[in-house]
């Protein structure tokens, strides 16, 4: 039998696995469900088809709620059958019938006695000693049966209840009560069971009692009793280390809005500086889940604290706040109460998992969010905000969000009930089951949380989907997505049993998978990222969707490419872009980064993990400038990662030592280098140490307190910290931040960056608020030690489409956002679009081209940008759009299987189109020189679209590298050019010089092996005619030059072309130099002198600018032209020679160059390469005129002005990973020294393990 058939569904029903992925079947299961339902409850069956006939019309809230929550429950039970998990649902159904005793006992005892009769001043004359010793009696008198050993919680709500219910009864029979029922009389078995505790109490000397039989007596000593019980619990919450924990004790909290976050200040004449309290501490080491969420009672004891506030018209958590008139209320720090902004079905959630149903939960949660794991603890708070306790502590609905998936996924074959309910759901009335093909396709740009929740309602609704994104996804293990082909599944995915045993990986070891966008890099690991592969895996299950990644939207491929390919609907998704920069003097020298830059290279380049050979580099102190959450994240991660990386690099140290010898490595470091590697190794042997101690003591380390001593990470915002994004927003991670030791201060804004002598920034200035300075005598400016710098100052949309393709879209007023429209269609059938008013939203951009149309969601879209949760609501809100765009043409597909079939061929081949042209793997490799290699790549929309000047991110898969010793040959993402490319064969040549790691491993690259090359991206080299052009190229930027030079001449120039080398050795190519040239002087500084083989070319042994000036001198022999008739320069090199050429115009030739342009190609520290992303690539420009500072993106321009380039910035920043990169080369070698060849003439190698150990690997 096919796997894919296992027999793991109640026969009974009818279905296999298979079936629960077609939508026919799917239909058929409807009909199932619904014959099941009509036979256990007639009436609740008729109710909600009435409510599906009617849409809900004539239906109050509250109706609909108990329509659904009856309904849900019926599914659960179906579901339950399905999947045979009978025995499952009876330990839920026991489990909340367990934990009731303890519910009531905190709000009946614990919270309405205890809490209201004593005081913390009363806990000094307790003696809980021997209150507890008179407890202790009790328990083992009375209450023999009771097993407090297991469960002390348990067994001592059940005990007080017990006893405080016979209280009650004595009391109402001889004092009276007002809930007394009239002519009261004490039931006889509690009389009987009163009067027999009472003679146990006083035979064994617990209580002193005269008349057991007396039932005032009775009365008197069950008071006494309960008395001393209350005293024995008020003095256990606050004395009793196992005790304290207990749900029945937590407290319910008044809301402060003004002291959200408890901090101290612990210096006086510095009261800005903020700190959280010592006993809150948590300690952390590395980049494990650092959050493991509310234990299961916990979870259960918030469920239960929800009041179910349908029935008081509210349902606040889901769709807002609300005054009497409607409108949506405001909390005191100005938030909106606006509550889900998926609108989830939350109060019905929590209610039926407080029955004890959660399968029913998940359900009713994924009728509005079918993508759930995306959400959820530490994601997103907007529903606790609107939670209708708006002045004491609200229901943690993103803890019981998570909980109730995490309930479900721990069940075999949870995972399928999860995954089934996202495609099946009859509680959701538009849409029960996933519609058949409807012959459509949508591309979506970016798959981050907007991307990917589009893609599921898209899909459901019966489109095929194909999503691109310019980051590198690792592929998921066949195993659980199958394998597809031209014709559709291959093999068919296997089903998950156990998620936890096959999927989910410990965060610091999980691959770093891509997929996901923002959710994947930008998000730490206080999150569960195991999440985000079971969004993954169910999206690529689904036999019409595919993920082309290290594809661009803008420069892969184009609107116009995706019409072409078959799309029928673009759909932009590309989420938040251009990070802000900050105005402050030198505030882009050397230790100083986009908190964005920082939290990508930290967690897709794989630097945290100690397998990895990436490189990213950070000292302490460091400060991180910004007040939102991603500078509280940037805070925490790199007080996180700084152990990390120092004890990697001690372990990195001995290793290579021990092959080398120490003096070799120490004799590649400069001065600063030695002074920054001894700290590391100084600081790699404190973290060893504290590791060890810890182990010793079986505790866990206190790595924030060995930062602290080294200078620790201080986040610096510029107004209070109450003013901040992050505490008005989820004050709740800055809490968090600060247990894990972090930093606070307030009121101060950057001013200057001081260099050291090395040219890194070595103190921070900040100048005080305005308020400070009028409240305070002090000084205005203050000054913070700082090695690294973050700045977290937000980001705006990205537009970047629209600044490559000006006139694609229109943009709104203040040129932020896409402008949005809506599409209407009138009478005659017309679509027309249309602007959105002021409070309308519109998902249409601006763009109409033969009846095609291009919508926006996330970030990009002005009403949804700010967070993950806002973003996938858009797309659920927009999606409708799509559909109804389409759906005259699709309607009659439906219901028809025939119809659906036939269509299938339209995706297939526009999928048979985007493999070939979107999938990049290696064609050879061949070395040209000692240090050069040539790496030929097939990829033919990378191909067709180059043009000279641009270049592409090169990479190779974690899943796909060699192994060796543990440690995985992953490469970092390079900067490459097309030196050649072949377009009508699809190919491109890059030229690699191995000067580090990353650049050395691409000569392992394996024919056929897939890569990712992610481009063109930058802008093409401008190109004129009719002028005499200069070319000046330095090593590796004589690769850059083939395909300019060859432009420039099929445009008419004269080109004279300076190839500059160190080494005669090092010449590659000439043919290719050749080929775009009219003349060719080639230069080097050592070995024999390089032989011309053209006639009109001449050579000279020495630097590039030394053979300009002997040629403009006439020395070298027949000139082209003259250096006075240059129009235009194009340098590209290194930054020494492209500055030694800048500087050589002015200083050599400036009386013989007449006025032209000088362009440099910049080479600038690059990262994501997707324009105005990440910002690692920017660099400072100084007008030469003005003196003006401006920042250019490298990755959006590299061609650059070279009287405006600032090579000194330019060559400070490309050094700000030295240390660990000539580490890490050194390591590279100890890694490879022990087998048969460093490299093969083909780049492969013999004998390596060459997958990495995880569910991704297989593809």
């Amino acid at each position: 039998m096919d796997k894919a058939d296992s027999v793991f569904l109640n026969p009974r029903f009818g279905f296999n696995f298979k079936d629960l992925f077609d939508p026919f079947r799917l239909k058929s299961l409807t009909k199932v469900f619904f014959e099941y339902f009509e036979k256990t409850d007639k009436i609740k069956y008729e109710q909600f088809i009435n409510y599906s006939n009617s849409k809900g019309a004539g239906l109050n809230d509250l109706r609909i709620s108990e329509i659904l929550i009856d309904s849900s429950i019926i599914l659960s039970d179906f579901l339950t059958e399905l999947f045979n998990l009978e025995n499952e649902r009876n330990e839920f159904l026991s489990e909340a019938n367990y934990v009731k005793d303890i519910f009531v006992f905190k709000k009946e005892f614990v919270q309405k006695v205890v809490r209201k009769k004593f005081k913390s001043e009363d806990l000094a004359e307790l003696n809980y000693k021997k209150l507890d010793e008179f407890v202790s009696d009790v328990k083992k008198e009375i209450f023999p049966g009771f097993d407090f050993k297991t469960d002390e919680e348990k067994y001592t709500a059940k005990m007080v209840l017990e006893l405080a219910d016979t209280e009650r009864i004595y009391k109402w029979f001889y004092e009276g009560d007002k809930f007394a029922p009239d002519n009261f009389v004490i039931p006889e078995d509690v009389s009987s069971n009163a009067k027999k505790v009472m003679s146990i109490l006083n035979e064994k000397g617990i209580l002193k009692t005269d008349n057991i039989d007396d039932g005032k007596n009775i009365s008197d000593n069950y008071k006494y009793l309960m008395s001393e019980i209350s005293k024995w619990i008020f003095a256990k919450m606050n004395f009793d280390a196992a005790a304290i924990h207990w749900v029945s004790f937590s407290d319910i909290h008044k809301i402060d809005y003004g002291h959200l976050v408890n901090t101290i200040s612990p210096d006086p004449d510095f009261p800005e500086l903020l700190k959280g309290p010592e006993e809150t501490h948590r300690r952390r080491f590395g980049f494990r889940l650092t959050d493991p969420r509310m234990k299961k009672r916990e979870v259960l004891e918030e469920v239960d604290y929800c009041l179910y506030c349908h029935e008081r018209e509210k349902d606040s958590c889901s769709k807002g706040y609300a005054d009497r008139s409607g409108n949506i209320k405001s909390n005191p720090l100005g938030i909106k109460l606006d509550g889900c902004p998926l609108n989830e079905k939350i109060s019905e959630m929590q209610y039926v998992r407080k029955l004890g149903h959660p399968v029913a939960s998940l359900a009713l949660v994924m009728i509005d969010n079918p993508n759930v794991p995306g959400t959820g603890h530490r994601i997103c708070n907007d529903c606790m905000k609107g939670c209708i306790f708006q002045t004491q502590d609200p229901v943690n609905i993103p803890q019981i969000e998570t909980n109730v998936l995490t309930d479900i996924l721990r069940l075999p074959y949870g995972y399928e009930i999860y995954s089934l309910l996202s495609r099946w759901n009859p509680l959701n009335i538009r849409q029960p089951e996933t519609l058949p093909y409807n012959g459509k396709n949508v591309l979506i740009a970016g798959l981050g949380p907007a991307g990917y929740t589009l893609a599921q309602f898209l899909l459901n609704e019966g489109f095929g989907v194909i999503g691109i994104d310019g980051l590198k996804i690792e592929k998921i293990h066949k195993k659980y997505t199958g394998v597809k082909n031209k014709n559709g599944f291959e093999i068919f995915p296997e089903p998950v049993k156990y998620f936890d045993k096959e999927i989910r990986e410990d965060l610091d070891k999980r691959v770093l998978q891509g997929f996901g966008g923002v959710s994947e890099y930008g998000i730490t690991v206080r999150w569960d990222k195991n999440f985000l592969t079971a969004i993954y895996i169910n999206l690529a299950r689904r036999e019409f969707f595919r993920i082309y990644d290290g594809v661009r939207f803008g420069g892969t491929v184009t609107a116009d490419d995706a019409w072409k390919y078959g799309a029928d609907h673009i759909a932009i998704a590309t989420g938040a872009g251009k990070p802000t920069i900050i105005r402050m003097k030198n505030n882009l020298i050397r230790g100083i980064r986009k908190a964005s830059d920082f939290l990508m290279a930290l967690q897709l380049t794989g630097a945290s993990k100690k397998n990895n050979l990436a490189n990213l580099q950070v000292q302490l102190p460091a400060v991180v400038i910004g007040g939102g959450l991603t500078a509280i994240d940037a805070s925490t991660e790199l007080l996180a990662y700084y152990p990390v990386q120092v004890l990697k690099a001690l372990e990195k140290y001995n290793s290579v030592s021990e092959n080398f010898g120490e003096d070799v490595f120490w004799s590649k470091l400069n001065d600063e280098e030695t002074e920054i590697m001894r700290t590391f190794l100084e600081h790699g042997k404190e973290v060893r140490l504290e590791l060890d101690e810890a182990e010793r003591e079986n505790r866990m380390p206190d790595m924030s307190a060995l930062v602290r001593k080294w200078g620790g990470v201080t986040m610096v915002y510029r107004k209070g910290l109450i003013d901040s994004p992050a505490y008005r927003l989820n004050h709740e991670e800055i809490i968090e931040a600060l247990n894990e030791g972090i930093e606070i201060v307030e009121h101060l804004s950057p001013v200057e960056a001081v260099k050291n002598n090395f040219g890194a920034v070595e103190e921070m200035v900040f100048e005080f608020s305005d308020k400070v300075k009028i409240e305070s005598k002090r000084k205005t400016l203050k000054t913070f030690k700082a090695k690294t710098v973050l700045v977290a100052a937000g980001t705006s949309p990205n537009i970047i489409y629209e600044k490559e393709y000006p006139g694609t879209f229109e943009l709104d007023d203040d040129g932020y956002f896409f402008k949005s429209y809506k599409l209407e269609t009138a009478e005659s059938g017309i679509k027309k679009l249309v602007s959105a008013g002021k409070d309308e939203t519109g998902f249409f951009t601006s763009y109409e081209k033969d009846g095609r149309y291009i919508t926006f969601y996330g970030d990009n879209h002005p009403v949804y940008a700010g967070n993950v949760v806002k973003a996938m609501a858009s797309a659920k809100d927009g999606y409708e759009k799509i559909s109804d765009l389409f759906y005259k043409d699709v309607d009659s597909v439906r219901q028809d299987y025939e119809i659906s079939e036939s269509l299938k061929e339209n995706f297939y081949n526009t999928i048979s189109k985007l493999d070939h042209d979107l999938t990049a793997s290696i064609v050879k490799v061949e070395r040209l020189t000692p240090d050069i290699i040539e790496v030929v790549i097939k990829a033919p929309a990378a191909s067709r679209n180059f043009e000279p000047g641009q270049f592409y991110r090169l990479q190779n898969y974690e899943t796909e590298a060699e192994k060796i010793n543990g440690t995985v040959l992953s490469t970092e993402g390079l900067a490459m050019t097309g030196a050649w490319t072949d377009k009508d064969n699809g190919l491109i040549s890059v030229i690699v010089l191995e000067m580090g790691v990353s650049s050395k491993l691409c000569a392992r690259f394996r024919e056929g092996e897939k890569v990712v090359l992610m481009g063109p991206t930058g802008k093409p080299t401008e190109i004129k005619s009719g002028e005499n052009v200069l070319l000046a190229g330095g090593g590796l930027g004589n690769a850059v030059l083939f395909s300019i030079a060859k432009k420039l001449k099929e445009k008419g120039n004269n080109i004279l072309y300076f190839a500059g080398y160190k080494n005669s050795q090092d010449v590659y190519k000439m043919d290719d130099v050749e080929a775009g040239t009219d003349q060719v002087i080639w230069s080097n500084d050592a070995g024999e002198k390089i032989i011309p083989r053209r006639s009109q070319d001449l050579s000279f042994k020495g630097n590039i600018v030394e053979a300009m000036k002997a040629y403009s001198d006439g020395k070298l022999g027949n000139r082209f032209f003259e250096f006075g008739k240059i129009d235009r320069i194009i340098v590209i090199g290194s930054d020494r020679m492209m500055r030694a050429v800048k500087d050589a115009r002015s200083a050599v030739f400036g009386n013989v160059l007449k006025e032209h342009t000088a362009i440099g190609s910049i080479n600038s520290p690059m990262q994501c390469m997707m324009k105005e992303i990440c910002a690692q690539c920017l660099q400072r420009h100084i007008d030469p005129d003005t003196g003006r500072e401006t920042f250019v993106f490298s990755c959006f321009n590299q061609d650059q002005h070279l009287d405006r380039v600032d090579f000194e910035n330019l060559n400070q920043r490309l050094k700000a990973n030295s240390v660990l990169e000539k580490l890490s080369d050194f390591y590279l070698y100890t890694l490879l020294s022990g087998n048969s060849k460093i490299f093969t003439d083909n780049g492969g190698v013999k004998d390596m393990e060459r997958k990495a150990d995880s569910i991704m690997k297989g593809h």
